[in-house]
């Protein structure tokens, strides 16, 4: 053999031998940890280190649609105050001057008498208080308390939901930023390829074909990191719209170590059970039921008289009277006779929205339970996803040495190598996904199941 061609061929193979050598020693283990991630982004002046359990007290707290359920739980707790100045007396005072053109006066016996003066002021103070309704307004009070207990609990609601919704957005972000990171390592892999080749080719050894090849290969492989990059870069704005913060704030991601467990063999009928009785809409609407049921008891004692007590004082100044002022006390009783129909209306009202509201109740049990056993069914098929392709990456890592040494030694070809290479980053991208998607169904599990996702990740 001509000792150009071997000492080309020499060259060659330590130029590969230098490529791979970085990637050899860094084991799939260690490229992929799946309980410990940060995110590969500078830090500038402009950046934030989140984690997951920052961001979840963050968003509950200061998110919009959080204030605005508080700022509705406000208005409940006022209509409920209203509802209770009913049980309490009304006080009512007031003051007046007069004066008169003409001096009131009787005749009596054809002489004129007067009967006050031209010129006097008054004053009275009067207080009402309604001492037995049949339950009327004690029963609109308590329906409004129960409207306030299912205004907060819609908060809880609201709050859970857009915690959720970070977490996925954040579990979404470290996904991208690994899979970042994987396309990174298949564009490093075609370009020492590449270089490979170009020094094969230089030393007539292969065709243009395998170096035309790797060159498409490689155009292919830098326009999905472009993509992974511009999918990392809308899920970092988006995490930022979440936290309040400039969309264009670069954000360093920190994973909190997890283990991935086996979801074991869950009772799915006890799964709905725990569903049922810790999701707060249940409870919302049961509390609505029970408001409207006192609504009834307070619309049916509109039928009913109302017996109330009423004491004033007034005075009047006049020269002419006896008293000036004067005290007084009323007992009495108030039945509405006739009022064109409106409280039997507001009953039969109050009774079309109570049978509704059972309506509305069991669509949402069936929808939550349809929810549940989806969010069970995700996390088991990732579970299962990530015990397959746990390996993959490995040996996928393995079969790319081979193939490059095949190829070094002009066993294999081209074709082989490259196509290690994409079998290496869908092992990898493969298995991230899976670590994701189980990261994400668990989220969704804890929230079905009623769970305060900022307790589970505290």
């Amino acid at each position: 053999m001509d000792k150009k061609y071997v000492l080309v061929l020499f060259a060659a193979g330590l130029s590969w031998i230098a490529s791979i050598v970085p990637a050899v020693s860094e084991t799939p283990s260690r490229l992929i940890q799946e309980n410990n991630a940060v995110a590969d982004v500078k830090m500038t002046e402009d950046s934030t280190v989140v984690t997951l359990a920052e961001g979840l007290k963050t968003v509950t707290a200061e998110s919009h649609v959080v204030k605005v359920a508080r700022q509705d739980e406000a208005i409940a707790e006022a209509d409920s105050l209203l509802a209770r100045a009913r049980l309490l007396p009304s006080v009512n005072a007031s003051g007046s001057y007069t004066s008169l053109a003409n001096q009131p006066a009787s005749v009596y016996l054809g002489q004129a008498i007067p009967t006050s003066d031209r010129y006097y002021k008054s004053y009275g103070i009067n207080i009402r208080q309604i001492l037995f309704d049949f339950r009327g307004n004690l029963s609109r009070y308590e329906a409004s308390r129960m409207l306030l207990e299912a205004q907060k609990l819609n908060t809880v609601t609201v709050r859970n939901a857009i915690a959720l919704e970070f977490t996925i957005g954040f579990y979404d972000f470290l996904e991208s930023q690994r899979l970042v990171e994987v396309a990174a390592r298949e564009v490093e892999s075609v370009e020492s390829h590449l270089k490979n080749a170009q020094n094969l080719y230089g030393a007539g050894v292969i065709t243009k074909n395998d170096l035309l090849q790797a060159q498409v290969r490689l155009s292919d492989a830098r326009q999905r990191l472009l993509s992974a990059k511009n999918i990392q870069s809308i899920r970092a704005s988006r995490l930022n719209n979440l936290l309040l913060r400039p969309l264009y704030w670069r954000i360093q991601a920190v994973e909190q170590q997890r283990e991935i467990a086996a979801p074991g063999g869950l009772d799915l009928d006890k799964a709905w059970q725990t569903a049922l009785a810790g999701r707060p809409e249940i409870q919302i609407v049961d509390r609505t039921l029970q408001s409207l049921d006192l609504e009834t008891v307070s619309r049916k004692s509109e039928f009913l008289p109302k017996l109330f007590a009423r004491g004033s004082y007034d005075y009047m100044e006049n020269t002419y009277s006896l008293h000036d002022d004067n005290w007084s006390l009323i007992l009495g009783i108030d039945i509405n006779l006739f009022e064109g129909g409106s409280s039997l209306a507001d009953l039969k009202k109050t009774k079309y929205r109570k049978s509704r509201l059972v309506e509305q109740r069991a669509k949402l049990a069936d929808e939550i339970k349809i929810e549940v056993q989806r969010y069970i069914l995700d996390l088991q098929d990732a579970y299962e996803r990530i015990q397959v392709t746990r390996d993959a990456a490995s040996q996928a890592q393995e079969n790319l040495r081979i193939n490059k040494a095949r190829y070094d030694e002009g066993v294999g070809t081209a074709t082989e190598v490259l196509d290690a290479v994409t079998l290496l980053t869908n092992a990898e991208a493969n298995y991230i996904r899976s670590v994701y998607d189980y990261r994400k169904a668990e989220a969704a599990t804890h929230y079905a199941a009623g769970e305060d996702l900022r307790q589970v990740y505290n």
